[in-house]
């Protein structure tokens, strides 16, 4: 959409020696003792990022006056059948929205393999100086809370933890924040790798929050780690969609797709939060009869049976 998105980058990094991402050193693991420290005085937005500010709020209100960003839970305008939700969930979990190339992320619909995490998911908050101790606690709240819910509908093991030991790190940053202290902070938090931190430093105002989804070069179709970028200038409803969209793809639902509906895995931000389809799509994602790195052709003759009863145990 031109007015802004939601982006899900996925790339695959090794841990130890090298890296898959052209070719650099892999971070080193550095205590976390200094991650918030406290400024000698408070710091202040720059115009820039005062004109972020209020330019995410226009959005945000021309798109609710064009009755966008909806946060209907099952709106009764847009039914689905089983058979949407498999052509909806090829398109969301096995296809990609960007590649690797150059050095960067390029945008380009791609065929992928389906992909999860295989383990725990332990969620690190970071927020940014010019982030207020109130608005602190109503984030927390809200990543907290959506990951309990994340929990409950995809049967992974989530929770809350600090950043020394989370593979999982939502950073709520404003524009000066991302050009400033990204560097900073990829010394003491591993996920923030080279390329990670060049995307942040650069990501333009159209691209109103990312994912980006680490895996390990040995197990490139297992999650290893995930860092998300909320940016910080976002009033309550857009932000709050971006908490819900970035932290549901982060768990392997990669692509967005413009038929897609009732969904948050739309560009168009009809819906703003999660919706009774988009848990479906990710109950349909951890269902044990899927597997990591299947392609399209292996995954479709299972996926009908698969949506049915994932259906059925949705019933409102």
């Amino acid at each position: 959409m031109k007015n802004g998105q939601h982006k899900m980058k996925i790339g695959h990094v090794l841990f130890v020696a090298l890296m898959a991402l052209a070719g650099c050193e892999a971070p080193t693991q550095v205590a976390m003792s200094n991650v918030h420290p406290k400024p000698a005085t408070r710091p202040v937005a720059s115009d820039e990022s005062q004109r972020i500010k209020s330019y995410y709020a226009s959005v945000q209100s021309r798109l609710v006056a064009q009755g966008k960003l909806r946060q209907e839970y099952a709106p009764k305008d847009a039914p689905f059948s089983a058979d949407d939700l498999v052509s909806d969930f090829e398109k969301v979990a096995l296809y990609d929205e960007y590649t690797l190339g150059n050095g960067g992320f390029i945008e380009k619909q791609t065929i992928s393999t389906l992909r999860r995490w295989n383990k725990p998911v332990r969620i690190g908050l970071y927020f940014g100086p010019l982030v207020t101790p109130k608005q602190r606690a109503i984030d927390t709240r809200s990543v907290s809370r959506f990951a309990a819910r994340l929990a409950a509908i995809s049967g992974l093991k989530i929770r809350m933890s600090n950043l020394k030991n989370a593979n999982y790190v939502v950073m709520f940053l404003n524009r000066d924040e991302q050009i400033s202290l990204t560097p900073k902070l990829a010394e003491t938090i591993p996920q923030l790798v080279p390329t990670i931190v060049q995307e942040i430093q650069n990501s333009p105002r159209n691209i109103f929050c990312v994912a980006y989804a680490l895996s390990d070069a040995d197990q490139p179709t297992e999650y290893s780690g995930v860092v998300i970028l909320i940016k910080s200038e976002h009033a309550r409803i857009m932000r709050n969609s971006c908490i819900q969209e970035e932290m549901t793809q982060a768990l392997g639902l990669a692509n967005d797709g413009p038929d897609i509906r009732p969904s948050i895995f739309n560009d168009d931000e009809e819906f703003a939060t999660l919706t009774r389809h988009d848990e479906i799509l990710l109950k349909m994602l951890y269902d044990p009869r899927l597997r990591v790195g299947m392609t399209p052709d292996h995954a479709r003759p299972l996926l009908k049976q698969v949506a049915e009863d994932a259906l059925k145990q949705s019933r409102i």
